[in-house]
């Protein structure tokens, strides 16, 4: 899995690409987000739109930045999964949890409101 981070009005932005398993990347994402936590950054979209594929140890990367974000009094929201990622997220029911906008504009208008 690939990823690419920024910010736009102090909410951070991960597009992430490939397979989400929880690998390495995980752990780097965890670290990034602990960073941008820290710096007061507590609203988070991540990018589903290109990542094919997801097992149990991603689903428990999203849940684990969700927590983080909460924790923080923050938010994270899912910007335009994939078929494959929405089908994953509504059999696990994780589609009540998360909230999910089609696009990063919409993601960005959620979290400012």
């Amino acid at each position: 899995m690939q990823y690419i981070t920024s910010v736009k009005n102090n909410v951070l932005i991960l597009e992430l690409q490939g397979d989400l398993i929880g690998e390495s990347n995980g752990l780097e994402l965890m670290d990034l987000v602990n960073d941008k936590l820290n710096d007061d950054v507590k609203k988070c979209a991540i990018d589903l739109s290109q990542v094919r594929y997801m097992n149990s140890s991603g689903i428990g990367v999203l849940i684990t930045l969700l927590t983080k974000f909460r924790n923080k009094g923050g938010e994270l929201v899912l910007i335009n999964p994939s078929e494959q990622i929405k089908k994953l997220l509504l059999i696990t029911k994780l589609n009540s949890i998360f909230h999910i906008v089609d696009s990063e504009a919409d993601a960005l208008t959620r979290l400012q409101a």
